[in-house]
C-alpha cells in the first residue's frame, strides 16, 4: 500500500482538521494507532507543520469526506504524479537542474515555519548557500516578488526524515540556549541577592585603643 510522501506531517494535519479516528489516520498514513494518539496529546511531533494532503493532490475531499461519515472506512490514497524524494548519499547534496528555482520557495518556508533553523542547516538540508538564504530573508533576492513558500519535502528537495532531523536539533540548541539564559540569570540574581544582605548588615565597630596617659608618655628618669 503506497503512503502519503509525508505520513507524520499529513497525520497532524489530519489529528487536527479533521474528525477522522486515529485508526482511520493510522491506516492512511502507516503509523501505529498508538503514534497518532501521542500526536493528538501533544507528545509527539511537536513542531512538525501539518501537511494537507488534499491540496498536494494525495487525497480528495471527496474521499475524506466519505472516511468521516463513517468510522469503518479506510482512506484510498488518490494517485499523483508527485516525484517522491530518493534517499541522500553521502557527501554533498545535488540539486538537479529542474529543482533549483525550486530552492527560493523551500528557503521562504523553512524560515516562515522554522525560524530556529540555522543558515548552516538550511543550506545542508536543501542544497542552497548562506547568501541566497540571505538574498530570501531580507528580500533582495532578484526575484523577491514571486517566491511562493513551499514545502521542501513536497518539492522533493529533501526527505520528511531529514526536515524532521534538522526540526529537532534546531528545537535541542534552542531549549539548551534558554536554559543556559535562564542559569546566568539566577547566578546574577543570586549574586546581587549575597551583595544586599552583606550591605544590609550593620558594620563590626572597630576596638578603640585607650591613650596613652601622661604617666606612661614620661619616660622613667636615671
Amino acid at each position: 500500500m503506497s503512503l502519503p510522501l509525508m505520513p507524520k506531517a499529513t497525520a497532524v494535519w489530519l489529528v487536527e482538521n479533521t474528525a477522522l479516528s486515529f485508526e482511520q489516520i493510522a491506516d492512511f498514513t502507516g503509523m501505529h494507532e498508538l503514534e497518532v494518539q501521542a500526536i493528538a496529546d501533544g507528545e509527539v511531533a511537536v513542531g512538525i507543520v501539518g501537511v494537507n494532503p488534499i491540496t498536494n493532490g494525495q487525497l480528495t475531499q471527496e474521499e475524506l469526506d466519505r472516511a468521516v461519515a463513517d468510522p469503518a472506512v479506510t482512506l484510498k490514497m488518490n494517485k499523483t504524479d508527485i516525484p517522491l524524494p530518493k534517499a541522500r548519499a553521502k557527501g554533498a547534496r545535488y540539486t538537479p537542474v529542474s529543482k533549483r528555482q525550486d530552492r527560493p520557495d523551500a528557503i521562504a518556508w523553512l524560515l516562515k515555519h522554522h525560524p530556529d533553523l540555522t543558515d548552516a542547516q538550511l543550506s545542508r538540508l536543501i542544497g542552497t548557500t548562506k547568501p541566497t538564504i540571505l538574498s530570501v530573508r531580507d528580500r533582495s533576492h532578484w526575484n523577491a516578488q514571486n517566491i511562493k513558500p513551499q514545502n521542501p519535502v513536497t518539492l522533493g528537495l529533501c526527505t520528511e526524515a531529514e526536515l524532521e532531523k534538522a526540526v529537532a536539533i534546531a528545537q535541542r540548541r534552542a531549549s539548551n540556549a534558554a536554559k543556559a539564559k535562564q542559569r546566568e540569570i539566577n547566578r546574577r540574581e543570586r549574586e546581587a541577592k549575597a551583595a544586599a544582605e552583606a550591605a544590609a548588615q550593620p558594620a563590626t565597630p572597630v576596638e578603640q585603643v585607650p591613650a596613652p596617659t601622661s604617666d606612661e608618655q614620661t619616660p622613667p628618669t636615671t
